[in-house]
């Protein structure tokens, strides 16, 4: 029955409907390799600016000023308004850029967004609070590394700040976004 599932999964993902089920993308090692060994995006199919509207719950993704895609996506528990400190489960609002990719035993892949920025440290010493920090946009917890959660997953927002896609979609973005692609948060 374990070779059937497998089977069936590894045909699923040759139509790009999960993940390659024959890896464990959840594993550092192989998250890594994979990183390693991979070409850089083709300057015509990468993503230039990202642009994330909060209310409208979705990312917008551009390439030369002309919006390619579209992609749903959950947010901090507490949605409403710009993240002001550490531990308020929001996502933070402003103007960012993504400055690391990281593989990640928990949420598979990470695009690492460069929040707090100088104006977020300065509001945050005004009031004498820690600004938080490790703000993503994350795939999906392991518990979802099928995404026959991803109704659920998308259907509430439940990060504690970052931004969360399906791992299908960030399969496209980690070829697709380069570090230093600014995002637009708001």
């Amino acid at each position: 029955m374990k070779y059937i599932i497998l089977l069936f999964a590894l045909f699923l993902s040759g139509c790009g409907l999960t993940p390659d089920a024959s890896k464990d993308y959840y594993n550092l090692t192989e998250c890594k390799e994979e990183m390693l060994n991979a070409k850089d995006y083709s300057e015509d199919a990468g993503i230039d600016r990202i642009l994330v509207v909060k209310k409208d719950r979705k990312m917008y993704l551009y390439r030369e000023k002309s919006l390619v895609s579209v992609i749903p996506i959950s947010l901090g528990k507490n949605p409403i308004g710009d993240k002001v400190q550490k531990g308020d489960n929001r996502t933070p609002e402003g103007e960012f850029f993504i400055h690391r990719k990281l593989c990640s035993p928990k949420y598979y892949r990470s695009l690492c967004i460069s929040y707090p920025n100088e104006e977020d440290k300065v509001k945050a010493r005004r009031r004498g609070v820690n600004p938080g920090g490790d703000i993503t946009i994350h795939a999906q917890p392991k518990w979802n590394a099928d995404g026959k959660g991803n109704d659920y997953t998308l259907s509430k927002n439940w990060t504690q700040g970052c931004v969360a896609v399906t791992n299908e979609a960030m399969n496209k973005l980690w070829y697709a976004v380069r570090e230093g692609v600014p995002i637009t948060i708001r």
